[in-house]
This record gives structure tokens, C-alpha cells and sequence, in this order.
């Protein structure tokens, strides 16, 4: 018995060496199309794949087909549970993450040619001189003028790995030029602006949740409070969302003690709540969260859990009503699937998502339905019958689809006439705004910054002669301006200018003089 015992680790390994080389053996026998541990049941779908790839009469992408199979599964789930071609995935993951490797010019192709709109302070191209008004001729060895080219073309040819190097051709104040640009770590920013509107109040305006979004509204907060903030205007319309611990992590900035800020469950996903962990930089005084119809997902978490815990006041019109989770996997190949795997709820249970029980078109449709039934402009808010909650303080809330605001702001109807329509057609007036700030560029420079341009600057006569010939130009007549259209005009040219000037910061600077939502936020 002793010498057995002695033996027994030894027969041991000896039989699961053994074990490990038949099993081994065993699964190369498998066919090619299962794993170890599949079940030998082939489905459907991959037989057709397979029969389509060894018999069918032409020579087909079976990849392609696989993926046109899996896009029409997911249009049986949700309208967010969604397939991503490999071509796309790099660039749906650059903008969550909040930048990318490139030169740091923003473009516009005007007549078949890129010309630069924006240089990025401090970026790989400003260091080598490149300025607004320069025209890519060439990129490497590539041709980039007068060949119609395309954004996604000039995209690829410009970005590429962190410190690789490219060459660039381009005409600049009609020499032609060539610069070495060493590519960088291109920031995109989801902070659009940051100002103090008057010498107590704030405005932030945020356009995603990122993955830099909460360090973005954290210097933000630290600059405003520096010059006097007071109140703070946040403006989270047309945010379309993005990475919920951004959204959290911001709103714990608003919130004291250990609140809730939101809490996930699904049906194979345990409920996990998501709690205030440190004290925030903003956690009293005023705070008025603008929303509309363009605001989903997070941004609906953020303003869901200010308005449940009556730290905001929640001002605009009814957000989209994106409450669902997903999560990415990726797949074979390169490609991933966004699924949805749990839904948003906020402090007080309200479920922020709408009904998609009607299929995907109608849920689709479902803002301009706002529009015809009157709900966009006037305070006539449509509400699913017991869905109203009560805050802390006793304040009424609202669940059934989207966060309902606080205080209404019917959407503004000050549109043109349909004579004006084309001007916004075919980036028309956008190619104007450029062209005429790049020829007359050194009228502008005298405006210091946005609220000085906002408060001396107002287009003349001659700006809007040059707009009516540039629209000729482009086979768009304009008729006799009424007073109505050459207001609306007189604000599109002054806060456009701003954006080609300051960027975004400069066009709310502008534009929130005349905004009817903020305009009513500074009164609240």
C-alpha cells in the first residue's frame, strides 16, 4: 500500500496527460464550424452561409451577407440594440472615447477642393503653420484637388498612428507649400462652451458624454466659480448621450451626501445602483438644466436625477426618451453589437425610456409626431395615465417616455420663409460664411472676442448684396428680404461668423443673446 500511495500523483498526471492529448486530438476531428464545447447542431443561419459560399452561382461576400443577417435579427429587439461594421467601429469608438490621432485642422470641400475652416490651438498643424484658408492639394503622394474627393477619403488619408509622420501639400495665400506634420492626440471636445453670461451666472453647454467629458465640466466649474459663478445654466439640448459614469460622475458634482443618482435592471441583469460617492463642486446655489427632444439617454439620467431630488430646475421641452442599457461585445472579424441589456431608471423609479411597441419606423417618427399634435408648441404635454411620481419636496414628475421639464419653452417658430430654404441646403450658406470671413478676414480680427463681436458687430448691406450673389452663384435666388426673414438672416450671419471665428464657444456666446430658452433660464 505504501508503494501504491507513492505511485498515485504520478498515475494521476499520467492519466490526465493522457485525458488532454485524445481530447485535443478529438477536436480536430470537429468540424471546422464548432467549437470544443459547441453543440454539434448547426443553425439555419450558418448552413445557408455555408451553402451560399460552396454552391451559388456568382461569387459573393459572404461577410456582407452575414452582416446584412444580423442587422435584420436585431430589428425583432429594440430600436438601440444595434450591429457595427468593422468599417465604422474605430470611428463610433474615437467619439466615445473623446479623440483620435490626426493633424488637428477641421475641413469643408468647397468646388471639389478641402479647404481648412479650423486649426486646432497648439495642435501638429498650427506648429507647422498651417491657417484657416489653406487648400489641400495634395496628402503623401495622393492627389486631393479636383478629383472629387470625398470626407471619408481625406479623413483616412489624414489620421493615422501618434507620431507617424505625413506630408502635405497646400495653397496659402496662393504659394503652394509643403509641411511635415508629425500626427497627434486630437481632442474632441464635449464641452462646447464655457462663459459667464452675466457676473454671476454660468453656462455650460455640453454636447455628449465621452470619456472626457466629466474631467471637461470639471475645469469648466473650477474656471466659472474663479470668476463669480453664482448660477449655472447647463445645456444638455441635442445631447444625444453616451457613457453613463460620465453622466454619473457629474452628477455627483450636484448632488450631496450619498443620493442616488440612477439604477439599472433587466431581466438578466440584476438591479445595481449608482449612488453620489464625494463631495461636489456645485452642490448649491442656482442650477437650470435646458433640455429638448434631441436630449437622450444620459442626458435624461442627469436631468432625471437633479429633477427627482429637486436639485434643478429642468427648463425646455420633453427629452427623446432613450432609457435602455447597452453594452458593446465585440465580435469575429472586427465588427461589434451594441446590446441592450438593461433599462434606466431614475430616483424615483420613473422608467425614462418610451414605447417602441409599435416598431422601429413609428418609434423613429415619434418627434415629428410632436409636431402634429401640437405638443412642441404649446404647453399641452402628452402624459401616460399614472405615470406621475412625487419628489422629496412634493414636486409632480413625470415618467412614460423622456424627462418633462419643469418649466416649458414651446420651440421657436421664427423660421424663413420657404424662399430660404435652399440657402441651408448643400452646406450653401455654411461655403458663404467661410468665403467671406476668409476675404475680408481682417474686418473681423478688430473684434476681440465673442461679446465684443456680439455687442458692435451687425451684417451691412454689402454682406447681404455678397450673400444674394453667392447664392446666385450657386443657382439659388433670393427674393426681396421681408423684415422677418432678414432678422432671422441678420442672427444665422452673426452667429455663424462667430463659430468661424471662436468655434463653438463663440457661436453660443452669440447665439444665446437672442436664445428663448436661455433668455428664459436667466429669469428663472
Amino acid at each position: 500500500m505504501k508503494k501504491l500511495q507513492a505511485w498515485l500523483p504520478l498515475l494521476f498526471a499520467l492519466v490526465l496527460v493522457i485525458g488532454m492529448i485524445t481530447g485535443y486530438r478529438l477536436r480536430e476531428r470537429m468540424p471546422s464550424s464548432q467549437g470544443f464545447f459547441q453543440s454539434s447542431r448547426t443553425t439555419a443561419l450558418q448552413e445557408t452561409i455555408d451553402l451560399i459560399r460552396t454552391h451559388y452561382v456568382d461569387q459573393v461576400s459572404t461577410d456582407s451577407l452575414t452582416d446584412d443577417a444580423v442587422e435584420a435579427m436585431l430589428t425583432h429587439l429594440d430600436p438601440h440594440s444595434v450591429f457595427i461594421p468593422a468599417r465604422y467601429l474605430q470611428e463610433v469608438n474615437e467619439d466615445l472615447q473623446g479623440n483620435f490621432e490626426g493633424i488637428g485642422v477641421e475641413f469643408q470641400i468647397i468646388d471639389d477642393t478641402v479647404n481648412v475652416i479650423n486649426v486646432l490651438q497648439g495642435g501638429p498643424s498650427e506648429k507647422v503653420g498651417i491657417q484657416v484658408g489653406d487648400k489641400f492639394i495634395k496628402v503623401a503622394d495622393s492627389l486631393v484637388a479636383g478629383n472629387k474627393i470625398t470626407s471619408e477619403r481625406i479623413k483616412k488619408l489624414l489620421r493615422g498612428p501618434g507620431e507617424s509622420r505625413v506630408s502635405i501639400t497646400v495653397l496659402s495665400d496662393g504659394k503652394l507649400k509643403t509641411h511635415a506634420i508629425t500626427r497627434g492626440t486630437i481632442p474632441l471636445y464635449s464641452v462646447d462652451a464655457a462663459y459667464m453670461i452675466d457676473t454671476t451666472t454660468g453656462f455650460i453647454h455640453l454636447n455628449k458624454f465621452s470619456g472626457t467629458s466629466y474631467e471637461e465640466c470639471m475645469a469648466a466649474l473650477e474656471k466659472l466659480k474663479k470668476l463669480g459663478m453664482k448660477k449655472l445654466i447647463f445645456d444638455l439640448r441635442d445631447n444625444g448621450g453616451g457613457i453613463l459614469g460620465e453622466a454619473v460622475d457629474i452628477a455627483d458634482e450636484f448632488l450631496d451626501k450619498d443620493k442616488l443618482i440612477v439604477y439599472t435592471q433587466g431581466d438578466k441583469q440584476p438591479k445595481f445602483e449608482y449612488h453620489c460617492k464625494r463631495p461636489g463642486q456645485f452642490e448649491s446655489g442656482s442650477l437650470v438644466v435646458l433640455v429638448n427632444e434631441g436630449s437622450a439617454s444620459a442626458s435624461e439620467v442627469l436631468a432625471g436625477a437633479l429633477q427627482d431630488w429637486d436639485r434643478a430646475t429642468i427648463i425646455g421641452r420633453r427629452t427623446f426618451g432613450k432609457g435602455l442599457v447597452q453594452e458593446q461585445y465585440d465580435l469575429t472579424g472586427g465588427a461589434a453589437l451594441r446590446l441592450t441589456v438593461a433599462r434606466y431608471y431614475t430616483p424615483t423609479g420613473r422608467s425614462i425610456q418610451k414605447s417602441y411597441a409599435s416598431g422601429r419606423a413609428a418609434y423613429n417618427d415619434e418627434v415629428m409626431k410632436r409636431f402634429e399634435n401640437g405638443e412642441m408648441n404649446t404647453d399641452t404635454i402628452r402624459i401616460a395615465k399614472g405615470s406621475s411620481y412625487h419628489t422629496r419636496n412634493g414636486k409632480t414628475v413625470y415618467g412614460g417616455g423622456g424627462i418633462t421639464p419643469d418649466v416649458f419653452v414651446a420651440f421657436d417658430t421664427a423660421a424663413f420663409s420657404g424662399d430660404l430654404s435652399p440657402l441651408f441646403t448643400n452646406q450653401v450658406f455654411g461655403k458663404f460664411i467661410y468665403n467671406d470671413y476668409v476675404r475680408n478676414k481682417r474686418v473681423f480680427d478688430q473684434y476681440k472676442d465673442p461679446a465684443d463681436f456680439a455687442d458692435r458687430f451687425s451684417p451691412d448691406e454689402a454682406t447681404f448684396s455678397r450673400l444674394k450673389a453667392f447664392a446666385s452663384e450657386n443657382q439659388i435666388r433670393m427674393p426681396e428680404l421681408s423684415p422677418k426673414d432678414r432678422a432671422e438672416l441678420d442672427k444665422k450671419i452673426r452667429s455663424w461668423l462667430a463659430r468661424q471665428i471662436w468655434g463653438m464657444s463663440g457661436y453660443y456666446q452669440v447665439t444665446n443673446t437672442y436664445d428663448i430658452t436661455v433668455l428664459r433660464a436667466l429669469k428663472n
